[in-house]
């Protein structure tokens, strides 16, 4: 019951934040104020509105909002989004393009399951979608998922994936984004050796925490400093009685949100108080610059106990991936038997996350896969959030990963080649 009062408490105390910028945009806004011209009335419902949007969004699944795209026969193509699995913690969307017809490149996009929704990826989507047929995991609020669903842990978050992967066939090609990195790297090498021919052809991970140690971070500092029982003392709740997970330990959005807020306080607060100011002098906008990072950025769900434990013990702390002794279902995983399976890793020198040196392991890790189907990237100047969205996606990273999937996109099985014989020599030479 403690821990259930705490996280309905943080609920309150959102919700009267909400309320209290909702009363002062309305008290600010009164119609009859107008006759009386106050600047005081104009920052106070600038401020209104600022809080009201800030803090109802942090309870908001944000909707995908895929605009239409002009394609090679001049027409503007309509995306809708379907369900093709469907998973108590999570599904497996395809992104149909309506009329398209031509064959496109098949990719699978893991989006994190670290904090905020899949919709994160949005601006990598709208980026792939001209060309692939593109899928991507879509992950569950922790809170609304009944306790009588189960645990779910990275073993659990790694079955997941090879199911996908399995659904989707051996002409997949697979793009891991931060967090997951890791695991689908576990998942593609559980298929090696339990179904080979359910492999996807190729593998991109960008910015993951393969080994954590190889390039220390604040991220990876504390995960060492911290023990398991404090972690578990601090972190993790149980969810209150207003929604469907009744009871579930979650580790919940609103106490990362801190978390993520904290690490940068004071550039958080500089944007803020200029988002405030604009829209009292008139000059803020629905989708301005402002509204439409942190519309996506304080949206934030929860995470199972279970796999937000795991991770920091299994994957951070005892760095059973990096050491090649993950266990998944009881049986240990073998990243030496991906031997078909072209990889790629992309960093960013910048990122203060997963740091350059923490994905490229994976390649070492890759015992068996011969060096022409690895490859690496690193991305100049690039942070975290800019290997997989921003310019230097757009304008760097995503055509070298197409040019990578291109490169491997037929039969990854390698047939022996015949050896030809050299021509026998004359007596006379």
């Amino acid at each position: 019951m403690r821990y259930m009062a705490t996280y309905d408490l943080m609920e309150t105390v959102r919700n009267t934040n909400q309320w209290l910028g909702s009363s002062a945009l309305a008290m600010g806004s009164y119609p009859a104020f107008a006759m009386f011209p106050n600047p005081a009335l104009q920052w106070m419902a600038a401020w209104g509105e600022v809080t009201e949007r800030t803090f109802s969004r942090m309870s908001m699944k944000p909707d995908w909002n895929i605009p239409p795209f002009p394609a090679a026969d001049g027409q503007d193509h309509v995306v809708t989004v379907e369900k093709e699995i469907v998973r108590d913690f999570g599904d497996l969307l395809h992104f149909r393009v309506a009329g398209r017809t031509a064959k496109k490149r098949k990719v699978l996009l893991v989006a994190p399951m670290s904090g905020h929704y899949a919709t994160l990826l949005r601006s990598t989507v709208i980026s792939l979608l001209p060309d692939c047929d593109l899928y991507i995991t879509d992950w569950h609020n922790a809170r609304d998922i009944p306790v009588s669903a189960g645990k779910f842990d990275v073993e659990d978050y790694t079955l997941y994936l090879v199911e996908f992967m399995r659904h989707m066939g051996p002409d997949t090609h697979v793009i891991a984004v931060c967090q997951p990195a890791p695991l689908t790297l576990a998942a593609t090498a559980y298929l090696a050796e339990e179904d080979p021919d359910a492999q996807p052809r190729s593998l991109t991970l960008i910015g993951g925490p393969v080994d954590p140690d190889a390039a220390p971070t604040d991220v990876t500092d504390f995960g060492h400093r911290v023990t398991m029982g404090q972690l578990e003392q601090s972190m993790i709740q149980r969810v209150g009685f207003k929604h469907a997970g009744v009871g579930r330990k979650v580790y919940p959005g609103l106490l990362q949100l801190a978390s993520f807020v904290s690490m940068n306080g004071d550039t958080h607060k500089s944007a803020f108080k200029d988002q405030i100011a604009r829209v009292a002098r008139g000059e803020a906008h629905e989708h301005d610059k402002h509204n439409k990072f942190y519309d996506e950025y304080l949206s934030v769900m929860d995470m199972p106990a279970e796999f937000y434990l795991s991770t920091v013990d299994r994957i951070f702390k005892n760095r059973e991936i990096a050491k090649n002794e993950f266990v998944v279902a009881g049986k240990q995983v073998d990243m030496g038997k991906i031997t078909t399976v072209a990889v790629k890793t992309v960093e960013g020198s910048a990122d203060d996350i997963s740091a350059p040196g923490q994905c490229i392991a994976a390649l070492d890790l890759c015992t068996g896969l011969p060096d022409s189907k690895k490859a690496s990237h690193l991305e100049e100047g690039a942070g975290h959030y800019g290997i997989f969205a921003g310019k230097s996606w757009r304008n760097n990273i995503r055509p070298l990963v197409l040019d990578f999937i291109d490169a491997n996109d037929g039969d990854p099985v390698e047939k022996p080649t015949k050896v030809r014989k050299a021509p026998k020599r004359s007596k006379a030479a």
